[in-house]
């Protein structure tokens, strides 16, 4: 019998140690990472980078997110004062009298927020206070600067949207249903419909469980 699904392994391919589960392995109180997201590398903490306590601010990643090496979450911190004399952030370094300064002085742009099921390419970059909805796809290298719609494909520096990878419909379908939220049994016994390009038959389907709910 095979195993069930641990969302607690930090290691959840076989024999491969550079694919890690993320929530396990996160210390910080302001990265809430939901389960089974994972990071083609090691240390995803060092890859959210400006992300200073005194801030507050938040990177919120939901369940089943795929994301490749070199990703990097910016972070408010990386935020310099642009409506003053100097940019300087003189409050940083010791000896320099400045207090810290409030949010409100700065380009302070709030938590940054990735839905479920999205997969980011390798080495983006995603700016501060960025929404990127469910099912989205983040092409690699592309800077990441505004918010991303649900089940859309985006690329370039800045990003730009594509393409919706599908229609209305079954956007709209795949919204209700939240498969990520099912029991891992029930997800279990989804799988080959979540992973068939026969988009009509895709769409009866989830129709029908949607109506069983």
């Amino acid at each position: 019998m095979k195993c069930k699904p641990n969302p607690d392994t930090v290691f959840p391919v076989p024999n491969f140690s550079t694919v890690t589960y993320i929530r396990p392995t996160v210390k910080s109180k302001n990265i809430v990472v939901g389960d089974f997201s994972y990071f083609s590398d090691v240390d995803f903490e060092k890859h959210v980078t400006h992300h200073y306590d005194f801030y507050g601010d938040k990177l919120i990643i939901g369940k089943f997110c795929q994301i490749a090496a070199g990703v990097e979450f910016v972070m408010n911190g990386a935020n310099h004062q642009m409506n003053a004399a100097s940019t300087f952030p003189f409050y940083i370094f010791e000896g320099w009298e400045q207090e810290i300064p409030s949010t409100d002085v700065f380009s302070f742009k709030g938590d940054t927020v990735v839905g479920n099921d999205v997969w980011i390419g390798q080495n983006a970059t995603i700016l501060p206070g960025v929404h990127i909805g469910d099912g989205a796809i983040i092409g690699a290298s592309s800077v990441v600067a505004s918010d991303v719609e649900p089940y859309s494909i985006v690329a370039g520096n800045p990003a730009k949207q594509l393409r919706k990878r599908f229609d209305s419909e079954l956007i709209a379908i795949l919204l209700e249903l939240k498969w990520w939220e099912l029991p891992i049994e029930q997800i279990n016994a989804l799988i080959p419909t979540l992973t068939s390009s026969d988009l009509d038959a895709v769409k009866e389907q989830l129709r029908l469980l949607l109506k069983k709910g």
